[in-house]
Formats: structure tokens, C-alpha cells, sequence
């Protein structure tokens, strides 16, 4: 893991196509503003885990479909 140190309106650069920005930073949060092609998803980690929890449930539901 990299770990940068930056400040109130200062950028990360990754690749050629995002731009991470320190938006605000206030008590124990930081904002961050992501910019990045449409084509690239940006999600919170707890996002994903929580679909990922809701794909397994919904599997579990489902009937096994029947070979006839």
C-alpha cells in the first residue's frame, strides 16, 4: 500500500485518467472528489460488500432449476 500525505485541494494522480482531490477535511472525515472516465466504476468499499452479501441471499433463494 502507498501512502501519500496531501492537503486541502491538492491531487493524487493515477494513471492518466484520475484525479483523486482532497475536497475537505474536518474531525476524523475527509472528502475526497474522484474524477475518472464514465467507463471506470468508483464505489465505497461497504457498497460493494453490501451487493456482494444481497447476490449470495438472493442465490439462496432462488429454486434450483429442475433437468428434465
Amino acid at each position: 500500500m502507498l501512502v501519500l500525505t496531501r492537503k486541502l485541494n491538492q491531487e493524487i494522480v493515477i494513471g492518466d485518467d484520475i484525479r483523486i482531490t482532497i475536497v475537505a477535511v474536518g474531525g476524523d472525515q475527509v472528502k475526497l472528489g474522484i474524477t475518472a472516465p464514465r467507463s471506470i466504476p468508483v464505489h465505497r468499499s461497504e457498497v460493494l460488500r453490501e451487493r456482494a452479501a444481497q447476490v449470495v441471499k438472493l442465490d439462496g433463494i432462488r429454486e434450483p432449476a429442475t433437468v428434465g
